[in-house]
């Protein structure tokens, strides 16, 4: 129908608009302290542009995990169009996360991030999710989806190791105050539990109650 399907549109772009906000504003404050040397990215801008870029990759990532029971509960299957889009932006803004440890914390000794894999554990395990995203990423086409067939939703259930990762690079990253990585262990807690008592609720042979 012509009113649902611009309805969509309309949807999509504002999607789209929300998730980019995060970067524009942040590069809204990169230019600022470039150009006046003003404070708006704290003390120590690199942290802050990383921290930044990684923690909105972590929500972009549970909010399209939280995609599948959101249509469940709401009985709208519509919601399902939206989660490839909210993936996409993850590993986006996991990739810039990337980029700027690359360009402005090891200011172009990238070859050190080897070294730094090897030796810090957060990092392992972040660049482990970042790698596990990028054949997400690229199957996320309906090309590839049609080439893979049944494969390619096996292939997509990395998702849940991806999130685990993800969660812990920010719990190890974290020095002293744990709340609120401990905060989005809790909602993928959530999500993860969600999905297994879906499954077994839906299981062959469950009698209904």
């Amino acid at each position: 129908m012509p009113g649902t399907s611009g309805r969509l549109v309309a949807a999509k772009t504002l999607v789209h608009a929300l998730c980019l906000t995060p970067l524009a504003i942040l590069a809204w404050q990169f230019w600022d302290v470039y150009r006046t040397g003003s404070d708006a990215l704290g003390a120590d801008p690199v942290a802050e542009i990383e921290h930044r870029l990684g923690i909105w990759a972590l929500r972009f990532l549970l909010i399209a995990l939280a995609v599948t029971p959101l249509r469940q509960l709401s009985g709208q299957p519509v919601l399902i169009r939206f989660r490839r889009m909210l993936g996409l932006y993850a590993f986006a803004y996991a990739s810039l996360h990337l980029a700027a440890y690359l360009v402005l914390d090891l200011r172009g000794y990238w070859l050190q991030i080897f070294e730094e894999i090897v030796k810090r554990p957060y990092i392992t395990v972040g660049f482990a999710a970042w790698l596990l995203l990028v054949p997400l990423a690229v199957t996320s086409t309906t090309g590839w989806i049609r080439r893979l067939g049944k494969r390619w939703a096996v292939l997509h259930k990395l998702v849940y190791a991806i999130a685990v990762l993800a969660v812990l690079h920010f719990w190890w990253l974290v020095k002293s105050d744990i709340r609120e990585p401990a905060l989005y262990a809790g909602i993928l807690a959530v999500l993860l539990g969600w999905r297994l008592w879906w499954r077994w609720r839906k299981a062959p042979g469950r009698r209904p109650a």
